[in-house]
């Protein structure tokens, strides 16, 4: 069976904190206004992706796997996660504060939901002048402190804060307490899971007026209410040809500097690949050239092991 990467829609959400980068970073006219997400490959209920072009067009993600199975996602992979695509991909664009957030881990999320728990992994592509990332506590904190830190409204005095830079990595496991600030510009990854607990929202209100709803309980029961390590935020090596980023139970994510020609040899596994920045064609056995620009994101099946890529980019590659 031999299969071709494939490229699907992107799923754009208009969000109060989103703006108008994405549109521009992938070369997209819609109408849409304050665009804060595309979901690059999703196979989340109701927010699937759908094949853009080829022999599958119009088939979602799911329906993809279901016919292709071990051939699409890895024998490994489909063992493991079944005809249910295990990550999400997104751009995110936070033109204002996201809200202070966190997730539950596999086995909360289990037991209250029946799905996934959700680890993340962020890669800053660009930021403004002064942009945050908050990430983790800034020193140990008790629930009981949480609880009244919620109440005073003041949570945000114990949330570390780190100031943005082109090329820098967060690690997000289940359980950190988190927000992308304004002014970033991200890549994220994760296990595919949408299940969010909103901390704080920064008293806003929404179009009819109403302020967001928090999960004050429900984010006490998920959250890990230690101190991060120093090592919360890792700053990618600038000129490197190919570095790995996060490496988990979950998922592994590598960055590559294309400067010519560049092989990546691939597990029994999936490949994701997202364009950054510039442009490649990517080749494999027996398929055609499939060219990749910034701001798109092709799904390479596990049945072609290696992948040639050709050109001038910066790509952010991940697989389980």
């Amino acid at each position: 069976m031999i299969l071709q990467p494939y490229k699907f829609k992107p799923l754009l959400k208009s969000v109060l904190w989103g703006g108008e980068r994405i549109k521009a970073f992938k070369g997209i006219d819609t109408q849409l206004l304050q665009v804060g997400e595309s979901w690059e490959i999703s196979g989340i209920h109701d927010m699937e992706s759908v094949v853009d072009g080829g022999t599958d067009d119009g088939l979602t993600l799911t329906q993809l796997t279901d016919k292709y199975g071990p051939a699409l996602v890895g024998q490994r992979v489909y063992e493991r996660h079944g005809n249910r695509f295990p990550l999400l991909v997104k751009l995110i664009d936070a033109h204002r504060n996201l809200s202070v957030q966190v997730h539950p881990d596999d086995q909360m999320a289990q037991r209250l939901y029946g799905c996934n728990g959700k680890t993340e992994m962020w890669y800053v592509i660009d930021h403004e002048p002064g942009a945050q990332i908050m990430s983790g506590f800034s020193h140990d904190i008790t629930a009981e402190e949480y609880d009244r830190l919620v109440a005073e409204g003041t949570i945000m005095s114990v949330v570390a804060h780190h100031t943005s830079h082109r090329g820098q990595v967060f690690f997000l496991p289940a359980g950190r307490i988190h927000a992308i600030g304004a002014g970033n510009f991200v890549a994220e990854i994760q296990q595919s899971s949408d299940v969010t607990y909103r901390v704080f929202d920064y008293n806003r209100v929404d179009s009819n007026g109403q302020q967001r709803e928090l999960h004050t309980a429900l984010a006490r029961q998920a959250l890990d209410f230690a101190k991060l390590p120093a090592t919360a935020a890792n700053l990618c090596p600038e000129n490197a040809e190919s570095s790995n980023l996060v490496t988990c139970d979950y998922f592994v994510v590598d960055r590559h500097k294309v400067k010519g020609t560049l092989t990546i040899n691939v597990p029994d596994s999936f490949m994701i690949i997202m364009c950054i920045e510039g442009s490649v064609e990517l080749e494999g056995e027996n398929m055609p050239r499939v060219r990749l620009s910034r701001g798109q994101t092709v799904l390479c099946p596990a049945c072609l092991p290696q992948y040639t890529l050709e050109g001038c980019a910066t790509l952010l590659t991940a697989h389980c």
